[in-house]
């Protein structure tokens, strides 16, 4: 009897290797997120495959962001193909994105991410996975290129992060059209693929630019580049947390600044960040130039005043100690 097709394969064995690496107790739930396109619908294959295979259950989420017409219509589509294909709870998320402040695609990823938080909590789910392929680490490692920003970023999305697991990120988006195709699984054509207003959609399109122009597999080293990128951010990211672990006081007692000055620089800046974020700090607000200030109330003391930092907080250097703590008002 003939085996699976080799792009059906690829989908399987990238599972098979991300559940086996969770090493999760016996009837534990994951779910797949689900949009409905090739890749979601591959994972979602892949899935109710593997985990009954490993005594593990498969559910999936799909997440009805309300942004094109019809959007339920393609978000009931989905749970049917998945309850076909075996996965139970299947569950339509419904959320409001709050289109002010931040532009669509970040709104729709932070009510995305909060509607799959949601669901993996009253699911009982130990992680939700999602289909974020090879070529999205590729994008992704592009866009932060071309933002200018340091290796947290260029190191991509990591294949474990808290609850969510990517076992795709080696897979290609040639890899799950082709499993779709062999498995007889319709997915969904997302027209925002084709917008330009996307960053993303304008990342894929220079990339494929690129490629031509300069030859070789450029999704592969971008990709690659990330997985070297991600090792040093973990190397540094442990020595700031370890030298933290070693300094009396907190955020809002004050760390010595002794304790922090003579670190590489790369070290002592994710050090600084760490404290601004246990102090209560705006994570995606806190940016390069405001660590670069707190950076200096350490090497370059000059009686400066407090950093405001997101999140209504701010820094100061204080008898040689630096404090985190609330923004006082304007006298």
């Amino acid at each position: 009897m003939a085996g699976p097709s080799p792009a059906v394969a690829h989908t399987r064995v990238a599972v098979r290797e991300a559940l086996t690496a969770l090493s999760l107790p016996p009837d534990s739930l994951i779910l797949a997120a689900v949009s409905g396109g090739a890749d979601s619908l591959a994972l979602a294959a892949a899935l109710s495959f593997e985990a009954p295979r490993m005594t593990l259950r498969a559910g999936a989420v799909i997440v009805d962001h309300g942004l094109q017409a019809h959007s339920h219509e393609v978000a009931d589509r989905a749970a049917a193909q998945c309850r076909e294909l075996g996965l139970a709870p299947v569950e339509v998320r419904t959320v409001q994105v709050n289109l002010e402040g931040e532009g669509p695609e970040a709104a729709a990823r932070r009510a995305r991410y909060a509607a799959l938080e949601t669901s993996r909590v009253a699911q009982r789910a130990v992680h939700v996975a999602t289909a974020h392929t090879r070529d999205d680490q590729a994008e992704q490692v592009l866009l932060g290129l071309l933002r200018g920003s340091g290796a947290r970023s260029l190191s991509g999305m990591s294949p474990v992060s808290a609850t969510l697991v990517r076992p795709f990120l080696d897979i290609t988006r040639e890899h799950t059209e082709a499993a779709c195709e062999a498995l007889g699984v319709q997915p969904w054509q997302d027209p925002h693929n084709e917008d330009e207003t996307f960053a993303r959609v304008r990342a894929r399109r220079l990339l494929a630019d690129l490629t031509g122009r300069l030859g070789g597999d450029l999704r592969a080293n971008l990709a690659r580049t990330s997985r070297r990128a991600r090792d040093d951010e973990e190397a540094l990211a442990h020595w700031a947390e370890s030298t933290l672990a070693g300094c009396a006081g907190t955020a809002s007692e004050g760390i010595a600044v002794a304790d922090l000055v003579d670190l590489p620089r790369a070290v002592r800046t994710r050090a600084l960040r760490r404290l601004a974020l246990e102090a209560g700090a705006d994570a995606s607000a806190l940016n390069f130039g405001q660590l670069t200030e707190l950076d200096r109330l350490i090497t370059d003391w000059r009686g400066q005043g407090p950093i405001d930092l997101p999140g209504g907080l701010q820094a100061q250097r204080v008898r040689g100690a630096l404090a985190f703590g609330p923004r006082r008002p304007v006298e």
